[in-house]
């Protein structure tokens, strides 16, 4: 049989065996009045294991292509074309095709362990639940009635709470806005994929930070952008670069994370951020303000976003109780009119509207004393719970790694200041029962780690980073 495996394809070798048998059945080089061969004899023929023959084999019976025998060997089907018999989907061709894109396999990898066993999770961006807000909401349930509709709401949301989101960002954010100027959308996730489904087209350059949270998402090599990166300094990204890389390729949209970056947990300093809003309204650039942690500076004092800065219109700014409360899944856009509505036209395409329900309890928190003691107290634990980190990664690596100490947010970026395999430590860890992100998946050089420190209690994140330490250790 004329036939080798490309080894170095991304294709998977059984595969690439079902593709050749598949097209020799439809040219006739595999007559349909003779056996095929058996699995054993060519596995041998082509020098491969009997699995891989068995997989190529499964591949072709599950598409009607060939039928197998007991004492009589593997056949071509002689219904091939399913006129008498019913065929099953190739659901692995059509998983495949898909234009929508997986996530990366090591954030699914993280995700699945994190689900399936009880590690220390150090890789989670979810609160830990003693630091959701479950006795206001409960309260909130129980002594307030429902005051909304159960049919379908306004394309952009509920016209009260949009009304609450306005006097919140004026009030905690410093931006000022109306209920017409904001979106409500299923967590800043879905946000995301609006502005980049709806306001960009394959081909559009576009910048992100580097190493980015952002960079991680499949959105946008689904969308088929052109990402240009920034490199991120102890004060974020350099305005500089920005023009720079507008010159060469004449960017569509930038989107930052200026307040406590994912995941390096940087703070754009202010005349950064007035820089880059120079840049975007001489040359109208867009950006995109992805701000879910501006209300968790433990100084204490107001952090301004890039939006509250912006006299001219040019940011989209997008937010969330995620951090606070993720089962809400209430985010939202806020941003000119006329992109607001084709943002919400969007929406409604896809799921006609948010849960009145959910609108109704977030829009009852957000307007109640609650919410404002509800951060002060989250700030101060996660204040903590970033001192115990740090004290962590002092007393059990030490000179072994080095990181700039966040004011905010829920990230740490670790620098290992040694040559490690990345796998082989990831691996190490979840043997220990600790799991984290490594760096490479946020765009970043090899050699860096995310730690999250929202998850775990300060006694859980001492041992993970321990049992992190031990890890690193035995791959010496």
């Amino acid at each position: 049989m004329d036939w080798k495996p490309d080894r170095k394809a991304k294709k998977a070798i059984y595969k690439q065996l079902a593709a050749f048998l598949e097209n020799g059945i439809a040219d006739g080089t595999f007559p349909p009045d003779k056996p095929l061969p058996s699995e054993r004899n060519l596995a041998k023929e082509l020098g491969l294991n009997r699995s891989t023959v068995v997989a190529a084999y499964d591949e072709l019976e599950s598409n009607g292509l060939i039928q197998r025998k007991r004492g009589s060997g593997t056949t071509i089907s002689k219904d091939i074309w399913g006129i008498t018999k019913k065929r099953i989907p190739s659901w692995n061709r059509y998983i495949e095709a898909g234009s929508f894109l997986p996530n990366l396999p090591v954030n699914q990898r993280i995700r699945k362990e994190a689900i399936e066993h009880e590690l220390i999770n150090l890789a989670s961006g979810e609160l830990s639940e003693d630091l959701f807000p479950v006795a206001f909401l409960r309260e909130i349930t129980a002594t307030r009635s429902f005051i909304g509709s159960l049919g379908y709401d306004h394309p952009q949301g509920s016209a009260i709470l949009r009304e609450t989101i306005a006097e919140h960002v004026k009030n905690y954010r410093g931006i000022e806005a109306n209920a017409s100027s904001i979106l409500v959308t299923s967590g800043a996730q879905q946000a995301l994929h609006l502005v980049v489904q709806c306001l960009l087209k394959p081909g559009d350059a576009v910048v992100l930070e580097e190493p980015s949270y952002h960079y991680s998402l499949p959105i946008f090599k689904t969308a088929g952008l052109k990402p240009y990166f920034l490199s991120m300094g102890k004060n974020g990204i350099n305005p500089d670069e920005l023009m720079s890389l507008h010159k060469k390729h004449r960017i569509r949209m930038i989107f930052l994370n200026p307040s406590f970056q994912n995941p390096t947990g940087t703070l754009l300093h202010d005349d950064q951020k007035k820089a880059i809003l120079k840049l975007s309204s001489e040359h109208g650039i867009p950006v995109v303000e992805d701000d879910p942690y501006s209300l968790m500076a433990f100084a204490g004092k107001p952090v301004a976003s890039l939006k509250s800065m912006d006299v001219h219109g040019n940011v989209l700014y997008i937010s969330s109780l995620s951090k606070v409360a993720s089962g809400l899944r209430i985010g939202w856009i806020i941003g000119p009119k006329s992109v607001i509505e084709r943002l919400a036209d969007a929406k409604q395409q896809i799921d006609f509207g948010h849960s009145s329900f959910t609108q109704w309890i977030a829009n009852d928190f957000l307007e109640s004393h609650h919410f404002h003691c509800h951060m002060k107290g989250l700030v101060k634990e996660l204040e903590k719970r970033r001192d115990q980190i740090v004290a962590s990664l002092k007393f059990y690596l030490g000179n072994d790694v080095s990181f700039n100490i966040p004011q905010g947010g829920i990230h740490l970026w670790c620098k290992i200041n040694k040559d490690f395999n990345e796998i082989q430590l990831l691996e190490e860890s979840i043997k220990r029962g600790v799991i984290y992100v490594p760096g490479s998946t946020m765009g970043s050089e090899k050699g860096f780690v995310r730690f999250t420190f929202a998850r775990e209690k300060e006694k859980l994140i001492n041992e993970g980073i321990k049992r992190f330490a031990d890890a690193l250790n035995s791959l010496y």
